[in-house]
């Protein structure tokens, strides 16, 4: 059996990827394990944001399941590093977002586990020393202004973000090279870089533009693009996209590193990759945010390495991958995953999912919900508005036709009303995860709303 490889990319939009049809060179050696391999043009997942779609890609359950993402997994979700180890594989896992980190229970199932919650920067240790000792008193207030202005007027980087891929793949190579051969190597890496604050090298800024822009820039317009989306000018908004492309070139490039150095230490080796989301670039007046239009959820999914080839088309949510891998490797598929294996669609042709739902909130009762079939996107949003829109005719998702429509609103109001029903079957009672105001920090300055 091969070694098994699971490479997740932060906010990576499947239009932004070579082989998805983009005009832009950003994914030349992901295009070439799409070419070798399989891939999934209409992979989705089911929610918007990294906390929220996770739950999916270690636990195969939609994000609302087992008692939300809020307190991280539950001790009834199994999680598919646990799904490996068990099957006597050795486990790693390299990360840097804070969200997956040991307190959220990510770090079940893994021998080595490096999720950078203790790398903080001199400047945001700093800062958490300010807010620990001098919070309360007449200093502190011109101290935190002199921050914010720093990173929106200056464009200074006031803070440790993530670890940058390289230094991911680094360590995963070094891990890699010494890994006991003698076991099978079940190998998870995710990169940050394509999240914003868009950073890439200037090596990779110049496969898309003429000049190189400056980190204090890319950070100061990303805090503009957050911030005032609607002051923020064409050329604004193609440098942002440029930087993003780059950042996709920057990890296409890592991902080729990572997986040369696997298939030459390890020989055969089995990679799975996908993305936990997309990104909004203002095609709905916003910048980020979690809400579940397509360009957010709509992603790359490819399988390179395995006996199989070819493109399929057919509605996939990324909740089947986890199935999938355990599938393949001969292991145990536990009870509480939601996917379907992509292996009867790849070996048998037979594939049953038609459709995919999910949603993102507090729980049931304060939540946005999500139905996408083929034809139809159907948004039922926590504030009590509805959203349909026809892919066919408004692949953008910008004419919402729910008057226009009641049957149908109808009918997804019912999918809608089953996964509810499904949610609250799994429900056990999770507390939030108690977390450090540095690591808190860390969170804010990625764009996450806590």
């Amino acid at each position: 059996m091969n070694d098994v490889l699971y490479v997740t990319i932060d906010s990576l939009r499947a239009d932004h990827v070579g082989y998805h049809g983009y005009e832009r060179d950003t994914t030349p050696h992901l295009d070439d394990l799409a070419a070798e391999g399989s891939t999934f043009s209409n992979a989705f997942a089911h929610a918007g944001g990294t906390k929220m779609a996770f739950p999916s890609l270690m636990t195969s359950v939609t994000p609302l399941s087992y008692g939300g993402y809020r307190g991280g997994l539950s001790d009834e979700q199994t999680t598919l590093a646990e799904v490996f180890q068990r099957g006597g594989y050795r486990t790693a896992g390299f990360h840097s977002n804070l969200y997956l980190s040991e307190q959220f229970g990510y770090g079940r199932g893994f021998d080595r586990f490096f999720d950078s919650q203790t790398d903080a920067s001199t400047v945001s240790k700093a800062r958490q020393y300010a807010k620990t000792h001098l919070q309360g008193t007449p200093v502190y207030p011109l101290l935190e202004r002199a921050y914010n202005f720093a990173e929106s007027s200056g464009g200074v980087n006031v803070g440790s973000y993530h670890v940058p891929g390289d230094e991911i793949t680094d360590m995963a190579i070094d891990y890699i090279e010494s890994a006991d051969t003698d076991h099978p190597q079940f190998l998870w890496v995710h990169y940050m870089d394509v999240h914003h604050p868009f950073l890439p090298p200037a090596e990779f800024q110049r496969q898309f533009r003429d000049d190189v822009v400056s980190n204090q820039e890319s950070i100061r317009l990303r805090r503009k693009l957050l911030e005032e989306p609607e002051n923020v000018t064409e050329e604004e908004l193609q440098l942002q996209l440029d930087l993003y492309d780059a950042e996709i070139r920057h990890t296409d490039y890592q991902v080729r590193r990572l997986l040369d150095a696997a298939e030459d230490h390890w020989g055969g080796v089995t990679t799975f990759l996908t993305a936990d989301h997309g990104e909004h670039f203002l095609e709905h007046g916003y910048f980020s945010g979690a809400q579940l239009y397509d360009v957010k959820m709509h992603v790359p999914l490819l399988v390179h390495g395995w006996e199989y080839s070819g493109s399929h088309d057919e509605t996939v949510g990324i909740t089947d991958l986890p199935p999938t891998m355990a599938e393949y490797a001969g292991l145990p598929v536990p009870e509480s995953y939601q996917g379907h294996s992509l292996l009867s669609l790849v070996r048998d042709g037979v594939w049953d999912r038609t459709s995919i739902v999910g949603g993102y909130g507090n729980g049931v009762d304060d939540a946005s919900f999500v139905y996408r079939d083929r034809e139809w996107k159907y948004i039922e949003n926590a504030d009590g508005t509805t959203e349909l829109y026809d892919l066919a005719t408004d692949p953008g998702e910008q004419r919402n036709v729910a008057a226009d429509h009641e049957d149908l609103v109808r009918q997804f109001a019912g999918k809608l009303n089953e996964h509810r029903r499904e949610i609250e079957r799994t429900n056990v009672d999770l507390t939030d995860v108690e977390m450090e105001e540095e690591v808190r920090e860390r969170l804010r300055r990625l764009g996450y709303d806590e």
